[in-house]
């Protein structure tokens, strides 16, 4: 009798256990769902307002899908303002600041992590510090530099102030420390210089931080407005973000709007961004991960 209420209240138990094993799930559950459209719903608002009229947009009520579909507003945009053109500008200007950042953060972050030189400490700090200031503080000086250069309206302008990341360098250096020496030991007995064991050794083996930081830089060089819409007056070197600020002013008169155009601009715009991220999303959660083991 007495085991028989064991194995009762054991079942009672195991079936409460279960009980809130489900509602945990659930619960969970509800609230990813939730999060998931709350950061979906401004892009999909973006995408069907792309393709609506502008009297659709202007509605009281909102339309949640569009009545009639649009697909005219980007060939508009291409067509009247010089998009073509921002796209051209702002690759370039990605580009080489996204080549001249790994190039730069990788060299810096072997020798803060597997260098030994004289005030190895004090010149990382001096690199952390630089994180805390942001471009908005020193961009007078930097203009009237870039002035008295002849560097505004170029690429060079453009890409410079960017050349070098202290994110980037403080991100991989945290992943080359997570690399046991004895693998650097290895290749410098089997006869590799310092560019083979970042090459062939330190990169392969922090491949998924490496990807996750690169893309990180081509997301911020990508949305680059502050100093782009500064040292670039001229339209011939203007980037995609502030082409869609002057696109208003490129289709609009006084009494109209362009909304739908606008916002099939910013589709454009964004696009390239989107489609990186869902090709390398499996290396990012890998890449963070490891960069925050040490």
């Amino acid at each position: 009798m007495h085991n028989t209420n064991q194995s009762e209240t054991a079942m009672l138990l195991n079936k409460q256990a279960i009980n809130r094993r489900r509602i945990t799930t659930i619960v969970q559950y509800t609230i990813a769902i939730a999060a998931t459209i709350f950061m979906l719903f401004p892009l999909y608002w973006m995408f069907i307002s792309s393709v609506k009229s502008q009297e659709e947009i202007l509605l009281t009520i909102p339309t949640f899908w569009p009545r009639e579909w649009h697909f005219e507003n980007y060939t508009n945009v291409l067509g009247k303002a010089n998009f073509n053109k921002y796209y051209y500008n702002t690759v370039v200007m990605t580009a080489g600041i996204l080549f001249s950042q790994v190039v730069t953060g990788v060299l810096a972050a072997y020798g803060f992590s597997k260098g030994r030189f004289r005030g190895q400490k004090i010149i990382f700090l001096l690199v952390l510090g630089a994180l805390m200031i942001p471009l908005q503080v020193t961009f007078i000086p930097l203009y009237i530099m870039f002035a008295n250069w002849k560097l505004t309206d170029t690429f060079l302008g453009l890409i410079l102030p960017e050349m070098v990341s202290p994110y980037y360098i403080f991100m991989m250096r945290q992943a080359f420390l997570t690399v046991d020496d004895s693998y650097i030991e290895a290749a410098k007995l089997d006869g590799m210089g310092r560019l083979g064991i970042i090459t062939k050794v330190l990169v392969p083996m922090c491949k998924s931080t490496l990807i996750t930081i690169t893309l990180v830089t081509f997301t911020n060089g990508w949305n680059s407005y502050f100093w782009p819409k500064i040292i670039a007056k001229n339209e011939a070197r203007r980037v995609l973000t502030v082409g869609l600020v002057h696109l208003r002013n490129t289709f609009a008169g006084l009494d109209t709007m362009n909304n739908h155009e606008i916002m099939a601009g910013a589709v454009m715009a964004v696009l390239p961004v989107i489609i990186l991220f869902f090709i390398f999303q499996k290396y990012m959660l890998t890449g963070y991960e490891k960069t925050a083991m040490k």
